[in-house]
């Protein structure tokens, strides 16, 4: 073994003369002392470690006053801090640079020794490690990276010392619509330990890192920066510290995995590396936030969990009765089912024990459901559907009528359905005047911006509809500007994008500015759209869909109200409350909250 160390006399010199200071990272001392030293006073001590391939370097520079100790180690890892350890596994020829820098931003940097290596550590080429990361000396062409996009938390964020996921935990595809991230890869050679970062001409970066030199043409996108860059090829090393492995990576240009977050000094800490998962998190070097990364090798296809929904008609043993399971359920091995809910699709939800379980509902009308899985595995949900029809109701159903109006909503206690804004935001909200008319705690807010038929909507569950027969009239509480009008509008939501085609509506003109009205939507008489113009719609036309008996009942399962529609310029804004109207056949009484 051969180790050659080619440091100054005066260094030496200095380092035995000063072997009792001990400067202090970020020293607190007075600020206004803090002042570079000069290249001559740059000392340092290099001694032999545990071992032929690491070495113990202390900074001996007497410095006072704020400053940062930095190394640049010649091997492609950055250091701070007075005392550090150098990793040198190869043979070759490695300058130790040591840089200065005052709280005043003046620096000193001076090459304070240079290691000369001509043993190799072999155990790095066996090292799981290494081969997981560039496919070690059997891959000569290494080994290629890309951000594992379908799964949550391939990026993330939280505070340092965390995985960095606490405060957001990227779902699948979250940056999809950024087009310059995911395809973009990075590439770790074993021999000379070489790196280089595919990003076809853009890089994804944060917005505090957007001004380095080597990026240009910067502009913002989903909180972010697209930059133009050419990187440059750079390197890159594991190091095994504490009981941890870090991956170092540097080069003359930004070296990282796909997406920028100005790591400190390079170094990213592996928490997890196996063939096909690289775990990682950094500390970025401007807010001290922790970032997580995970990637998948270029061209994996992880193994996913499969299974299919069974769903077995039992009525002839229980009427209306259907069994749902799980069947054919395929999981990898490491992989797991964590849990499954049964969706029966007329408000009915079944929560599994195991995902063996074998779960029966009863529906009480006729009508086609929708029963549903939601498989929750390791590897992300699984949606399951199977479509059943009931034929007729059930014997303990009894068909009902009521003479007086059912209240739907009131934002406060009563809700049958929840009121959802489409094209706009619709939410619950202090009431603005609790006065009479209107004394409710709480009402519900509605706002669209250029949207011409953005409306607040109720849908009834699966099953149930509107019945106009004894009663066809609709009314809501509004509050907002004199001469705003307000649409209520039915509709069939079987009939898809078509649906508005044989809905039925009516308007409110509000009267005065600011002030609760009650506005009535009495439906008798009222027509469907004219559908004259389409020879094959114009027979669907109705005059008056309250003693039409397509329409009247077991047809309508929507309300929709909007704003001054037709218009789709600027903002509108009012307040509703207390939507009520006909009693929905099939369902007696609205849940309370």
């Amino acid at each position: 073994m051969k180790n050659i160390f080619k440091i100054s006399l005066l260094m030496s010199m200095l380092a035995m003369l000063f072997t009792a200071c001990e400067p202090q990272e970020f020293d607190s001392g007075d600020a206004r002392e803090s002042y570079p030293p000069s290249e001559e006073e740059v000392m340092a001590n290099v001694s032999q470690g545990s071992d032929a391939y690491h070495f113990n370097m202390v900074n001996n520079t007497e410095v006072s006053g704020i400053h940062l100790v930095k190394w640049d180690l010649g091997n492609g890892s950055v250091a701070e801090g007075n005392e550090v350890e150098a990793y040198y596994p190869l043979p070759g020829t490695y300058d130790v640079t040591l840089t200065i820098t005052t709280n005043t931003g003046a620096s000193t940097q001076k090459v304070v020794a240079q290691i000369v290596q001509e043993e190799t550590d072999y155990s790095i080429f066996t090292s799981e490690e290494f081969i997981f990361l560039s496919g070690g000396v059997d891959d000569l062409d290494g080994k290629t990276w890309v951000l594992d996009s379908l799964a949550k938390g391939h990026l993330g964020v939280g505070p340092a010392g965390s995985n960095g996921l606490e405060w957001w935990n990227a779902d699948p595809l979250a940056k999809q619509a950024v087009g310059v991230l995911y395809d973009d890869e990075i590439n770790f050679q074993v021999n000379g330990f070489g790196a280089t970062l595919t990003n076809h001409g853009q890089s994804y970066v944060k917005g505090f890192v957007a001004d380095d030199p080597a990026y240009s043409n910067g502009y913002e996108d989903d909180s972010d920066f697209v930059v133009d860059y050419s990187p440059q090829p750079g390197s890159w090393f594991l190091e095994e510290r504490d009981g941890k492995w870090y991956l170092a990576l540097s080069g003359p240009t930004p070296m990282f995995p796909c997406f920028d977050v100005g790591a400190v000094n390079g170094s990213y800490e592996v928490l997890k590396i196996e063939e096909n998962l690289l775990e990682l998190v950094a500390i970025d070097r401007v807010e001290g936030n922790a970032w997580h990364y995970q990637l998948i090798p270029k061209g994996y296809v992880k193994p996913s969990v499969t299974a299919e929904l069974l769903v077995t008609d039992v009525s002839a043993t229980e009427v209306n009765t259907y069994e749902a399971s799980l069947t054919n359920m395929d999981i990898p091995a490491g992989q797991a089912i964590n849990g499954v809910i049964f969706d029966f699709g007329d408000g009915e939800t079944v929560v599994a024990d195991s995902n063996t379980d074998v779960v029966s509902h009863t529906y009480m009308r006729a009508g086609t459901y929708m029963i549903s899985a939601l498989v929750s595995t390791s590897i992300g949900d699984l949606n399951l559907f199977e479509s059943v029809t009931v034929d007729a109701n059930h014997p303990d159903y009894v068909p009902f009528l009521l003479d007086e109006m059912v209240m739907y909503n009131d934002f406060s206690e009563v809700q049958l359905a929840p009121i959802v804004g489409e094209d706009c935001f619709v939410a619950k909200s202090d009431n603005p005047s609790r006065i009479y008319p209107n004394r409710s705690a709480n009402v519900a807010f509605y706002s669209k911006t250029d949207n011409q038929w953005a409306n607040a909507n109720m849908q009834l569950p699966a099953g149930y509809r509107f019945d106009l027969r004894s009663i066809s009239t609709f009314r809501i509480m509004v509050y907002g500007n004199a001469g705003d009008v307000v649409l209520l509008k039915l509709e069939n939501t079987d009939m898809g994008g078509n649906a508005w085609q044989t809905g039925v509506e009516l308007t409110y003109t509000i009267q005065n500015d600011n002030t609760w009205e009650l506005a009535d939507y009495d439906f008798s008489g009222a027509g469907t759209a004219d559908l004259s113009w389409d020879a094959g719609l114009a027979p669907l036309m109705a005059s008056d869909v309250t003693t039409d008996n397509r329409y009247n009942h077991d047809y309508y399962d929507i309300v929709r109200i909007m704003l001054n529609p037709g218009n789709g310029e600027g903002t509108h804004e009012f307040y509703l409350d207390e939507l009520s109207g006909p009693h929905v056949e099939g369902i007696k009484s609205t849940k309370i909250n």
